[in-house]
């Protein structure tokens, strides 16, 4: 595959996975758009139909009527912001920690960053002509993935191949965790956002049976609205965002795993033509065509 190639796919993976998160964030959207819609025409039928009751009833629940009609006709989105409360901003603010999160991760975890083929072109071309030293300083001046395992290898040759192979496991290793670390506070986000949902509706419910407990007679609907609208939007909220967070970091984790398995596969090969370095045949010394270690 040519270079262009695979610059042309790298770009294509780029818009797909900013593609999906685009296509989660429409959906969680309309999601609450419709939820909200059926709540607020909802509340207007009842709030009609208790209006039109309350006219045969006399001028004293005629009033009462039209008080909550007012109240069923209140702005979805105020309404939400006001039964959410304190979690719903603490949710809120989780939700813009994972788009942030999301998008550097999707950006980082790219081929581009692990296996710029570039790089490798380059690299094999100093191979290809015996150039270690040039393949070296290659190697140290890249800042991608397999270009730091590589040079954490050349950089320990003059011990012996097995030494540089161990160098770079231990680089493999030490960038794996780094990736792994970013990636898990979406996990992190995934399991606490629904405990703030969780919090949310066991305070709406503690409302609602303060009323009850309170009230000389059975309570109205109404006055109970309050504690279980808390209850019911800081749960979905809390879903909304703890659901997209977990898909993201399964989706991410598995890409991470797949690219340090490429990057060892290559790397390896890369490093193989260096297997004859240190090695002495027969005991003599180690033959002419042997690549020597390069040097700092």
């Amino acid at each position: 595959m040519s270079h262009g190639e695979r610059t042309n796919n790298s770009n294509m993976s780029r818009w797909y996975w900013l593609t999906v998160l685009t296509l989660v964030m429409a959906v969680v959207t309309a999601g609450f758009t419709t939820v909200g819609s059926s709540t607020a025409h909802a509340f207007q039928d009842d709030a009609e139909g208790k209006a039109a009751a309350s006219d045969d009833a006399g001028d004293g629940e005629e009033a009462a009527a039209e008080g909550e009609d007012d109240g069923g006709g209140q702005n979805m989105l105020m309404w939400m912001i006001e039964a959410s409360g304190i979690f719903g901003f603490v949710i809120l603010l989780l939700s813009f920690v994972m788009v942030a999160l999301v998008m550097m991760n999707v950006l980082q975890v790219r081929r581009d960053n692990f296996l710029p083929a570039s790089f490798i072109e380059a690299f094999e071309q100093h191979l290809a002509t015996k150039n270690y030293q040039g393949a070296y300083e290659t190697a140290k001046n890249d800042d991608s993935f397999v270009a730091r395992v590589l040079a954490a290898g050349l950089s320990k040759l003059n011990r012996g191949y097995e030494e540089a192979i161990e160098g770079m496991q231990e680089v493999g290793e030490d960038e794996n965790m780094a990736l792994e670390h970013r990636l898990s506070y979406l996990a992190l986000i995934s399991g606490v956002a629904p405990m703030f949902g969780l919090m949310g509706t066991v305070y709406g419910m503690i409302l609602s049976f303060r009323t009850i407990a309170n009230s000389a007679s059975s309570p109205k609907p109404s006055e109970l609205a309050d504690g279980i609208s808390t209850a019911l939007f800081t749960t979905i909220e809390g879903l909304a965002v703890a659901i997209p967070a977990m898909v993201f970091y399964s989706v991410l984790r598995n890409r991470v795993s797949r690219f340090v398995l490429e990057v060892g596969m290559v790397s390896e090969g890369l490093m193989a033509r260096f297997s004859t370095v240190g090695k002495k045949p027969g005991g003599g010394a180690a033959p002419s065509a042997a690549p020597s270690a390069p040097t700092e």
